[in-house]
């Protein structure tokens, strides 16, 4: 087996992963809303709920662009296939920065908001 067929299903099996940590980080957090909303009916589980399924996707995003990389520049490293990796990247960058947003209410780069509770 050549080297490159043996990158190729590594980036498979990465991309594999990524899937997984999507579909069963999103299981999980389903679970975990529906069982908090079952155990207290009043309670709001949408904030958690969201936070939990962003971090997920979030997980698998970074897998899923791993392969890439992987596929891409181990196994066929050509000027128009690097481009679409570098396009690829660059969207789904975009989306874990709007995700990353979406979870925490500030970008990346931003230090921590401190609390609001007074002296």
């Amino acid at each position: 087996m050549e080297l490159s067929s043996i990158l190729e299903h590594v980036g498979s099996a990465v991309d594999v992963v990524g899937v997984a940590a999507i579909v069963l980080g999103a299981a999980l957090a389903t679970w975990t809303a529906v069982a908090a909303w079952v155990r207290s009916p009043g309670t709001a589980v949408y904030e958690q709920y969201r936070r939990s399924l962003g971090r997920s996707i979030l997980l698998g995003l970074e897998f899923l662009v791993a392969a890439d990389i992987i596929k891409t520049v181990a196994v066929t490293p050509t000027f128009t296939s690097v481009g679409v990796l570098a396009l690829i990247v660059l969207i789904r960058t975009f989306l874990s920065w709007s995700l990353q947003l979406e979870i925490d209410g500030r970008w990346p780069w931003q230090r921590n908001r401190p609390s609001d509770s007074t002296g």
